[in-house]
């Protein structure tokens, strides 16, 4: 696969305020399909045939819920079926719900912090069920609908945000590795465990997610480095929401993520990443070539935070409103929900009866968070050190102190 240069493209600014990209998949030359749901032009004619500001992206599915042909992934969604895709508005729709009833608890004070995936449902439930059950994910500490995707039960992933385990399930199980909270390790720890893949002579692939900030770590480098020498059948997952915290993707980077894989040898493509079968196209593709022994894809995944980075963050302080209104109506969830209607795929009665298990699903995670132990806030000093520190012992009785100064005369 030929690497296509980008040297005498200028970027264009996109509605988000980002560079626009002049293909998808590179080292091609068939066309994609942008945010507005028309047909691209190749790459020959693209510069001048094509003047709109929306960034050039693999899309199989519109805003309005439209299907649109692509001649490069349509083979991957080819079997989907009517009840596919009724599980697929599902996995997003009860995943959202989970995710909603989690920022809720922590207000509440019963999680210490939540980083929600409002926004993202798409690109991580397409993605997740792209991945077969001997394939290995890495993730951050935001993938929750992959972990869904996986068998992951949703109340394991809440103990660890309230400070009463180190992960809560064990990732041989589901061949889900636990929570990264370290921003980019886990590409390291997936490329390491690629190339253990690949000596072992198994035909499964490994997925690590990360976004468009970690994008900027070193570890992120050192793994395409190692992923591209050695061939490794991983694919690199990039949810690139456009903010990472308070800082913009243009802040990080000149070129758009996908194209970074260019400098290492291997290809990159940029999906759109609110379409829940664009997601799950490229992932399968993606995924299919590591199993092929054709080495590490980059795939980056054109979404967008809808709230906080952490409930611990402010994104008002940051961002204005009106671009969360442009996102709001690239929907992933209104997106399927539309289409599953206008095919008549769906009718008010799967609405009705996925709102029920909704709530359900609400109900279930408040129930099991509140029969949670509190957490032990001397823990942390704990396994520190293995034979003690005097400067831990000395910290432990200035946090005891602070503790207790809250406690009134009575001593309640």
């Amino acid at each position: 696969m030929t690497v296509e240069s980008s040297a005498a493209r200028k970027p264009r600014r996109s509605a988000a305020g980002k560079a626009g990209t002049t293909g998808s998949k590179t080292g091609t030359t068939a066309g994609t399909t942008g945010a507005t749901g028309t047909k691209r032009t190749t790459r020959t004619t693209r510069s001048t045939a094509k003047k709109s500001t929306d960034p050039e992206l693999v899309q199989l599915l519109t805003p309005e819920g439209e299907r649109v042909e692509n001649a490069e992934y349509d083979s991957y969604v080819a079997g989907i079926t009517p009840e596919d895709l009724r599980g697929l508005y599902r996995d997003m729709v009860l995943t959202r719900r989970f995710d909603a009833e989690a920022t809720a608890l922590q207000r509440q004070g019963e999680l210490g912090l939540w980083a929600s995936l409002l926004g993202q449902e798409a690109a991580q439930i397409g993605s997740g069920r792209a991945t077969r059950e001997d394939d290995y994910v890495f993730p951050t500490y935001r993938e929750h609908g992959v972990a869904w995707c996986r068998g992951v039960d949703p109340t394991n992933l809440l103990g660890m945000f309230r400070g009463v385990n180190n992960g809560g399930w064990d990732p041989n199980s589901n061949n889900f590795h636990l929570y990264t909270i370290v921003i980019g390790s886990q590409t390291l720890h997936a490329t390491g465990y690629a190339m253990g893949v690949a000596k072992d002579g198994a035909d499964s692939a490994v997925i690590a997610y990360f976004g468009d900030g970690a994008s900027s770590q070193g570890d992120v480098a050192e793994s395409f480095t190692f992923a591209a020498v050695y061939n490794a059948p991983v694919v690199f997952f990039c949810q690139n929401n456009q903010w990472a915290i308070s800082e913009p993707t243009e802040r990080q980077t000149r070129v758009p993520l996908y194209q970074r894989a260019q400098g290492y040898g291997f290809p990159g493509v940029r999906v759109d990443g609110n379409d829940v079968l664009a997601c799950l196209a490229v992932t399968k593709w993606a995924l299919e070539r590591a199993r092929n022994g054709e080495g590490p894809t980059l795939v980056e995944a054109f979404t967008y935070r809808m709230g906080a980075h952490t409930t611990s963050d402010d994104p008002t302080r940051y961002r204005g409103d009106e671009e969360r209104l442009a996102w709001e109506a690239k929907d992933p969830i209104l997106r399927l929900r539309r289409y599953l209607e206008a095919s008549n795929h769906a009718d008010e009665g799967f609405f009705a009866e996925l709102e029920s298990e909704s709530e359900a699903l609400g109900r279930r995670v408040r129930e099991a968070v509140r029969a949670m132990p509190d957490p032990d806030h001397f823990a942390i000093f704990e396994n520190a050190y293995a034979d003690g520190h005097a400067l831990v012992d000395e910290e432990r009785a200035q946090f005891a102190a602070y503790q207790a100064s809250f406690a009134d005369e009575g001593g309640h």
